[in-house]
């Protein structure tokens, strides 16, 4: 169903916040038959979903239904602010076009033991493009009627306005020299002459390998000098270093590449036991290259990646002699969506040693790292993925950043993205 923009744009909208209650404002996948979500600058695949205002560049969505069949998948945009709540805009101001619109783009797998149905969406279309720069969420819905929530993600459209200058130095805190990133930067203004008071109007985050979940929000600046606008912080734009991800090769499902222990096929699905991995924290550097936490879908088996992959059923376990009694291990990376989902989670089995986990994972490339999260936090623990005592830090490790910069002027009321960078610790 396609449906125009309406005068009645306040009533759409709280229509649709009744339908949305389960709702989560960041990447979310809310049924259990969806899976291999990807959403990227198209021709970059591990890329953040972040485009030009204007520019013909796109952000391209694609994801399988094991259920196999045909479904009407419906989808809209949401303008955001820097929180990512919706903006104080309606519809009309920042989409042209319809409202929203159906996925038409479906194919069948082939030659599978298991059969999907593989959707691809490419946005903007013809039918619906944006006009504002800004933060994007973007829901698609299952069932046109019904209209109940399947995926939700996050993308940017940036409107370049300013100039980022970023650099990697050392941590202000002497305790965290050897094990985490501190990013200091500057925006140079001067062919921007419309901000007035960059204290007031200006705000930024820094993200690491693309995670929201431990970005630094809303940045004020420290102070402007000529056409500069400086953000030097001690000790607050800090991240954990980590260490390069490990590292799943699925792409065949024939042979077992480095880290595979066994592949059992059987007539209705394929058994992938991983090598034991153990814990990183003593282990000296090793550089070695990565995705950072991402993963790419692609088959050596077949021809069509996408139409062709098979999935696989992957047994995951971490060498412990001892369990952590106040924490919970999960796996994270960009396969969870960065969050702690129960199919992530790992158990403790004794006869082994060691904590185990099965997922279900189509043939690829996926980066993973094993994290601690407190099973009943203290009041002001934080409750973010702790990678200290799995992964390890060293501030070698060569981290994907990005800063985004955020302009509100007085009386506007939204959130304009007018500038954007995305570089390595390594080479900033």
């Amino acid at each position: 169903m396609r449906k125009l923009l309406l005068p009645f744009f306040c009533l759409l909208q709280i229509i649709v916040v009744a339908q949305d209650e389960d709702l989560r404002n960041y990447d979310h996948v809310y049924k259990p038959n969806i899976k291999s979500v990807n959403f990227y600058a198209e021709g970059l695949l591990t890329s953040l979903p972040l485009v030009d205002l204007n520019s013909n560049a796109s952000v391209m969505l694609s994801f399988d239904d094991l259920d196999g069949d045909v479904k009407n998948y419906t989808y809209t945009i949401v303008h955001c602010d820097i929180n990512w709540q919706p903006s104080n805009i309606s519809q009309l101001e920042y989409l042209e076009g319809f409202s929203d619109d159906r996925i038409d783009e479906y194919r069948f797998s082939f030659k599978t033991i298991n059969s999907y149905t593989h959707f691809e969406l490419r946005l903007p279309t013809q039918s619906m493009r944006w006009s504002k720069s800004g933060n994007y969420l973007l829901k698609v819905y299952e069932d046109e009627d019904e209209k109940t929530l399947a995926i939700t993600r996050r993308f940017m459209v940036v409107d370049h306005k300013v100039n980022i200058l970023p650099r990697i130095v050392a941590p202000s805190n002497v305790s965290k020299l050897r094990t985490h990133h501190e990013i200091d930067f500057q925006v140079d203004y001067e062919k921007f002459p419309a901000i007035r008071s960059a204290q007031q109007e200006i705000r930024a985050v820094v993200m690491q390998n693309g995670r929201w979940d431990n970005a630094v929000m809303e940045l004020a600046p420290n102070f402007t000098r000529l056409n500069a606008i400086v953000f030097d912080y001690q000790d607050k734009i800090v991240f954990p270093a980590g260490k390069e991800f490990r590292f799943i090769d699925l792409r065949s499902l024939r042979t077992r590449s480095i880290n595979i222990a066994s592949i059992e096929e059987y007539y209705d699905r394929f058994e992938v036991t991983l090598a034991k991995d153990g814990k990183r924290t003593d282990n000296p550097y090793l550089s070695q290259n990565d995705l950072n936490g991402r993963f790419v879908i692609e088959t050596l088996d077949q021809a069509d990646h996408d139409l062709s992959g098979n999935y696989a059923n992957v047994l995951f376990s971490l060498y412990s002699p001892e369990p952590f009694y106040d924490h919970d291990v999960f796996i994270i990376g960009a396969l969870t969506d960065w969050e702690l989902k129960p199919e992530f989670k790992m158990v403790y089995n004794s006869s082994v040693n060691g904590y185990v986990g099965k997922a279900m994972l189509k043939q690829g490339f996926y980066d993973y790292a094993y994290a601690l999260v407190p099973r009943n936090p203290k009041k002001g623990e934080s409750t973010l993925p702790d990678m200290s005592d799995t992964e390890g830090n060293w501030y070698e490790t060569d981290n994907s950043y990005t800063i985004l910069i955020y302009y509100h002027p007085f009386g506007e009321r939204y959130d304009q993205l007018i500038g954007a960078v995305t570089f390595n610790s390594s080479n900033p």
